[in-house]
């Protein structure tokens, strides 16, 4: 902010002289204003001007800011061949920054590009300090997103592209104040790789992916032993319980495949309903 407040400061110090055009100039500030006068209504179309809601026209009176600073929205009044003025929008303004060829900490080439939001908060600086605040933002830009990206490893672009375009935001907004540019808003749009990194890469996240795979088939292998060892002690337990898993099984297979299976009763299933039904001891 202290520059903001010297920037205008240097405009409003030197306000008394702004009306003080000298000699010639006084002269032809009055010529041309008797020029107005001797030609109305018809010069009215000359110098009456119209700028939109979202603009404003910064006015030069023989080369000095006028007084009041930025016109509009709505009409202005300008003096032919002793004003200039310069219409200035003041909506956000956006703009792609090149791809960049970087450098990274680890030594790896990428190419990122980035998107900049931006617009003009004081058309009066933006006008008289720099001659083309559009081409030195970009130009502003795309450097610090160089210097910035150079101090980061690969892993860090990859993972941190948001506190990357917010330190490229910061800087960009430090540097353009004192142009009349407000920086608003900084995107990382894309980072390319060299192609012979990406296979590698890739390689290395099928290895991993393969690693973690087996891992959890593993996992699954040793939860399934430990379930058929609980079985198998609860039907070694329980005769019938080992009985009804088998009938289970048959009626299952007889399901899927439509067929009839005959098989033995076991005699002892019939134990628990009193005397067998064939004494073997008298046969």
């Amino acid at each position: 902010m202290r520059t903001n407040k010297a920037s205008i400061e240097a405009f409003t110090e030197n306000e008394p002289e702004q009306n003080s055009y000298g000699l010639v100039g006084t002269i032809i500030l009055i010529v041309s204003l008797i020029c107005i006068a001797c030609t109305l209504p018809i010069s009215l179309f000359i110098c009456l001007k119209v700028v939109q809601e979202y603009e404003r026209a910064v006015i030069f009176r023989l080369g000095r800011l006028v007084d009041g600073g930025a016109k509009g929205p709505g009409l202005f009044f300008i003096v032919p061949c002793v004003d200039s003025y310069t219409v200035v929008d003041l909506r956000t303004i956006t703009f792609d920054v090149p791809p960049q060829e970087v450098l990274t900490k680890d030594s790896v080439t990428v190419s990122v590009d980035a998107v900049v939001y931006y617009r003009i908060w004081l058309p009066t600086i933006a006008i008289a300090n720099v001659q083309d605040y559009g081409k030195s933002t970009r130009l502003l830009a795309a450097a610090t997103l160089r210097n910035i990206l150079g101090t980061k490893t690969l892993a860090d672009i990859l993972s941190e592209r948001e506190n990357i375009s917010t330190g490229v935001r910061k800087l960009l907004e430090s540097a353009t104040k004192s142009w009349g540019v407000q920086v608003e808003r900084v995107e990382i749009k894309d980072v390319r790789l060299p192609a012979n990194l990406q296979r590698s890469m890739a390689a290395e996240a099928e290895a991993g992916r393969e690693a973690k795979a087996k891992i959890v088939a593993a996992e699954g292998e040793q939860k399934a032993s430990f379930a058929l060892r609980n079985a198998s002690q609860i039907l070694d337990s329980d005769p019938t319980a080992l009985q009804l898993r088998y009938l289970q099984t048959l009626t299952n297979n007889a399901a899927e495949r439509d067929s009839t299976i005959l098989f033995p009763i076991p005699i002892n299933m019939f134990e628990n309903f009193g005397h067998p039904l064939i004494d073997f001891d008298k046969i």
